[in-house]
């Protein structure tokens, strides 16, 4: 394994997590969308806000992370990708700045009038942003962006072509399922008669998650032809029969009450998704032709690079890590016992 490869590794574990964390980030956005009025959507939107208050830019560090690797590793890709997909790449950034901002001055706000504007701006963006991130996905998976050495892509048709779009809905379906199992747990310990709900949307999400990911194929089949083939390679077709597997447990796990395992087999099962498109692709980094080696930076960059990765892990790993820990950890009181709820 090359330098190149093990840079590789470590850049789609950090998509991977922002898939998981971030993605459970923007799926809260989405609940928000369809709590309800001020009224009856009072105490979910509570809930989401106590969800996500504490991590919701800390979640961002792995796209930050992310774009740091594919800027140094792989410069011509990351070129070609901002070149051609600048558009949807805008976008999603203005739903990360909207979304915050939303977030930030609902909280603030003295009147309904301006909670439901900042709300809805919130909501909004959480829905459109993971949309436009999976039809740039899209639009790489299925070969419409070229390395910058070959000039731009078409600044439509890369983005907004059949591929894209499903990847695109089922980014958001994904958020939204993987928001509705965390906020389950959650609401187990705050406000635990939201759990019946929320574990209704999880399901329901769960549900429409597979349907969207098996129609996903066939669109591939029909608008991908060359990722559609790789797909049913032993090792990406296995990783999507384990995602397959870890959904159907997933939703057992959910009708048994099973909070904290579906945690672990609702990430499985994203996760498993996005290392079978990295299994199907590689060595391609721009399919049809732009390989790993043919794009990666030199070596002495590359082993700076993991050295610089390994230390800052050393760092950034232990301290989120206690992030988290400390906000799922049930607080204690000398006169209620536990504040409820296994987490």
């Amino acid at each position: 394994m090359t330098s190149a490869d093990m840079l590789l590794g470590v850049l789609f574990a950090a998509v991977t997590a922002y898939a998981l964390f971030g993605g459970a980030d923007f799926g809260a956005g989405f609940w928000d969308l369809f709590a309800g009025g001020a009224r009856t959507g009072m105490r979910q939107r509570k809930l989401i806000e106590h969800a996500i208050g504490p991590v919701w830019e800390a979640n961002h560090v792995w796209l930050i992370f992310a774009v740091v690797l594919l800027w140094t590793g792989f410069p011509a890709v990351f070129a070609g990708v901002a070149a051609t997909m600048y558009i949807p790449l805008t976008c999603a950034a203005l739903g990360i700045i909207g979304r915050g901002a939303g977030f930030a001055f609902r909280k603030t706000s003295d009147t309904v009038g301006r909670q439901r504007i900042f709300g809805a701006l919130f909501a909004f963006s959480s829905v459109v942003t993971p949309f436009f991130f999976g039809a740039v996905a899209g639009g790489i998976a299925s070969g419409r962006v070229p390395p910058w050495s070959a000039g731009r892509g078409d600044l439509l048709t890369s983005w907004w072509n059949p591929t894209s779009v499903a990847t695109g809905a089922l980014a958001v379906a994904v958020c939204a399922y993987l928001a509705a199992v965390f906020l389950t747990l959650d609401a187990r310990r705050e406000d635990p008669d939201l759990v019946p709900r929320m574990r209704r949307r999880a399901l329901w999400a769960g549900t429409g998650t597979g349907v969207l990911a098996a129609a996903g194929l066939v669109v591939i089949k029909l608008d991908a032809g060359w990722l559609a083939d790789r797909l049913w390679r032993p090792v990406p077709a296995a990783l999507i029969v384990v995602s397959a597997l870890a959904g159907l447990a997933s939703i057992g796990l959910l009708a048994a009450g099973r909070y904290v395992a579906v945690r672990v087999t609702g990430g499985l099962a994203v996760a498993a998704v996005l290392w079978g498109w990295a299994a199907a692709q590689y060595p391609y980094l721009l399919p049809p032709a732009t390989t790993v080696s043919g794009v990666a930076a030199a070596p002495a960059v590359m082993r700076a690079t993991l050295w610089a990765v390994l230390a800052g892990s050393a760092i950034l790993a232990p301290s989120l890590w206690w992030l988290f820990r400390l906000f799922q950890t049930p607080l204690r009181d000398s006169s209620h016992g536990a504040a409820g709820g296994d987490r």
